[in-house]
């Protein structure tokens, strides 16, 4: 039996640095080349070694760039016979003898992924969402408490937290800065966003997995695919405290085509002590952008903005970010391969899982018209998944309508 090369198995692999660090990419789309391009970067001695994607043209096409990539072509090994396509390509890759796993693909496939993965003892790099329904969540919860006992490293997407004004301001309102918080603002207001023209060799399976962001059970819903990031913030903010309920409305203004998800929503949130976070998200074409938050204390406010963006403390304790903006994006894969060298494993399930629940909770109440807790999200029944994957006929979902639409 092949022993897997990981801490999981064996502590003492690749803590001295000398050992390569071989890289499998799940996802080949523009996030998956990013999020590859900056592993490449995070470790002198690291090549990416497999890749798999559901389609042929979008791995040829990530394979490409990253192998002209004048910083990490270098470090790009990705053997003709270890480019796997279609729905099993994930086990290929992980299969393949890689030691770290990027899982970028559409939010829907990352429990399955992510689990295959730690069973077979990989370290994981999951982006955001990690889950589209409650039952995805709380598979994704066990699988970090099996990357736990095996000494895995499992780092998530929601780079906001590797970004170190973002600390420095959430360590300041930790320590007081602004008193006790009372209550948060969360902003995802956005213009459109891509969609792909039906080709007529497509069946109703490549129509949406092409279209992937325009469908709930691949995406969660633009507010879970995209808000979850600033929701995130919030929840740090409230030092992983999460909403007990919430209540939503939401709809599909401008959006006609492809799919069935929401382009807007408004959602107040409500913690047990009182706390309210108000989250507005909209995404549609020609409009003002907005991808921020705030939060209300006791004596002061917090302004939070996305990226370059201000980070500004007022009242008692007065303070402004004026440092160094590091590429958040590369900080969380150099934490990663620092964290395995180092033999020191970094587990950010908790808050991933959760994160990505407080989104889908709030997509459940705006969905349905009811309020929904976070007991319910949790032990909702719902899944998405389609009934086979296959490249054949699919059921085009209904847009939900409030009222009339089921909690399950």
């Amino acid at each position: 039996m092949q022993i897997p090369s990981t801490l999981g198995f064996a502590p003492a692999v690749h803590t001295a640095g000398s050992d390569v660090l071989k890289i499998g990419l799940i996802g080949c789309g523009g996030r998956g080349t990013g999020a590859a391009s900056q592993a490449l970067n995070a470790d002198p001695n690291v090549q990416l070694t497999a890749m798999g994607d559901a389609f042929s043209d979008r791995l040829e096409s990530s394979l490409s760039a990253l192998k002209k990539d004048k910083d990490v072509g270098h470090k790009v090994n990705v053997k003709p016979e270890l480019c796997f396509t279609g729905f099993d390509a994930y086990k290929q890759v992980i299969d393949s003898g890689v030691d770290v796993v990027l899982l970028c693909e559409p939010p829907h496939f990352r429990p399955s992924h992510f689990k295959y993965a730690i069973e077979k003892g990989k370290h994981v790099f999951a982006e955001k969402p990690v889950a589209v329904d409650a039952p995805g969540v709380r598979s994704v919860l066990a699988t970090c408490e099996e990357a736990k006992k095996k000494n895995l490293s499992v780092v998530s997407g929601l780079c906001l937290r590797y970004d170190v004004g973002f600390q420095e301001t959430i360590k300041r309102i930790h320590d007081g800065a602004i008193g006790d918080v009372f209550s948060m603002q969360a902003n995802d207001l956005r213009s459109g966003i891509w969609q792909k023209e039906r080709q007529p060799d497509w069946t109703d399976m490549h129509f949406q997995m092409r279209n992937w962001y325009h469908f709930t059970w691949l995406s969660g819903d633009f507010n879970v695919e995209q808000h979850v990031h600033f929701l995130d913030v919030c929840a740090w903010i409230m030092k992983d405290e999460y909403p007990v309920r919430c209540n939503a409305t939401g709809g599909r203004q401008t959006r006609t085509a492809p799919g069935h998800i929401y382009d807007h929503f408004a959602v107040v949130y409500e913690y047990a002590k009182g706390q309210k976070l108000f989250s507005f998200s909209r995404q549609q074409p020609r409009c003002k952008n907005d991808i921020s938050c705030a939060a209300a204390g006791s004596k002061g406010n917090a302004a939070i903005a996305e990226g370059n963006g201000k980070l500004v403390l007022t009242g008692d304790q007065p303070w402004t970010y004026r440092g160094n903006h590091k590429n958040m994006y590369q900080v969380e894969h150099d934490e990663l391969f620092a964290s395995i060298r180092k033999g020191k494993p970094i587990n950010n399930g908790d808050y991933m899982s959760k994160s990505s629940l407080m989104a889908i909770m709030a997509r459940m109440a705006a969905y349905t018209g009811q309020q929904i807790t976070w007991q319910q999200a949790m032990e909702s029944k719902e899944d998405l998944s389609p009934a086979k994957y296959e490249w054949g006929p699919l059921p085009m979902p209904e847009v939900a309508r409030p009222g009339i639409t089921k909690f399950v």
